[in-house]
């Protein structure tokens, strides 16, 4: 006897519109917001539109606080965009962390041992090159290792991370000061040598500026240059890029020093034009949190502004309420994490459906399956 049985399984969308998937974005948004406006208020018992008055106050309040929150966009921005080559190339580079620090400390270290003695410029100079190089150098490693011994980069890139800590703790020790306070402090705080210069009395104005160049030339990178189609090429099948002539294993370690030579750039856009100390909460997680950015915009680095600045507003914002309602610091990251969710969430069911289909399944006597 023959009986029909529905079966559920995941189908790859290839049809939806932009329009229709920037909709589904903002029903997550929208219901992300919904649901920490009931957490908050479980825990606050406060009015969740003054809670939420309190974010938009907390991101945008002052001229002090726009600029603070623009800052932040634009390092998690800048990271975002260092990870994309990579990605693209389906190198997952999870060394953001270690590439941050490791540009932070070539950048610490030129304010410390060459900035007083040197002309602002030509600091300057010195300084985004340390760090790019050092970036690059530090990214060299996992993709040596994956070109010549097919290695895995994951866990090669992740477990750098945690020799990046060490070194900048032996960099905190050597350049300790004061003495005892097991800190670097603020670097050149009465000179100002090595800090980025302020553009027309705007503290953070070069920030966005270097991080605007590097979004643009990436994306004419990716999209216009010969190195650009060789790391899709590489990125759909190592086999398809070897048959077109692609020397692949040049193509993997070029492009992983490009992603770790922006990530370690964004190391000295935030020691030397942000906090001016160093430290191995320097990166502060925004290397985990771009593979997010970069992943929800799907690469694209002009997409990855608006994911970048949703995610910076809401995690200033739940900063300031949870000062403002005594909360602890978690508040700000459980209210981050479940926008998170519902945007992870929204990209799934954007790229993918749920598809029944009727099976015939023939049965036994006794109502065994044949």
């Amino acid at each position: 006897m023959k009986k029909t049985k529905k079966v559920f399984h995941l189908v790859k969308r290839s049809d939806m519109s932009r329009g229709k998937a920037l909709v589904f974005r903002l029903i997550a948004v929208l219901l992300s917001l919904i649901v920490c406006a009931i957490v908050i208020v479980s825990i606050t018992h406060q009015n969740p539109v003054s809670v939420y008055s309190g974010i938009l106050a907390g991101a945008l309040g002052t001229k002090r606080r726009i600029w603070v929150t623009i800052r932040e966009v634009a390092v998690l921005l800048l990271i975002a965009v260092g990870l994309t080559p990579a990605f693209r190339m389906k190198f997952w580079n999870l060394g953001a962390e270690g590439q941050i620090l490791i540009g932070g400390a070539a950048s610490a270290a030129v304010m410390i041992y060459f900035a007083p003695s040197l002309p602002p410029v030509l600091t300057m100079i010195i300084l985004l090159a340390a760090s790019m190089i050092a970036g690059m150098l530090w990214g060299f490693l996992p993709a040596f290792f994956k070109a010549k011994f097919n290695t895995n980069e994951t866990l090669f890139t992740l477990m750098m991370n945690y020799v990046a800590m060490q070194i900048v703790t032996f960099c905190v020790v050597l350049w300790e000061h004061p003495a005892g306070s097991n800190s670097v402090g603020v670097i050149n705080q009465s000179t100002r040598a090595g800090w980025f210069p302020r553009i027309g009395g705007l503290e953070y104005l070069m920030n966005v500026i270097i991080v605007v160049l590097i979004t643009i030339l990436t994306f004419v990178y990716m999209k216009y240059t010969k190195h650009g189609y060789e790391l899709s090429v590489v990125g759909e099948s190592h086999n398809t890029a070897r048959y077109a002539g692609i020397d692949v294993k040049k193509v993997i370690i070029r492009t992983m020093m490009i992603s770790s030579a922006i990530c370690g750039l964004s190391g000295a856009v935030i020691v030397s034009g942000a906090s001016h100390t160093i430290s191995t909460s320097t990166a502060g997680g925004r290397g985990f949190t771009a593979v997010v950015v970069a992943w929800l915009a799907q690469f694209n680095p002009f997409a990855m502004i608006a994911t970048s600045a949703l995610l910076v507003f809401m995690q200033q914002g739940s900063i300031q309420i949870a000062s403002q309602y005594g909360l602890n610091e978690n508040a700000s990251d459980i209210i981050t994490g479940i926008i998170l969710f519902f945007l992870v969430g929204c990209e799934f069911f954007i790229r993918y459906r749920i598809e029944g289909t009727e099976v015939e399944i023939e049965e036994k006597a006794g109502g065994a399956k044949a």
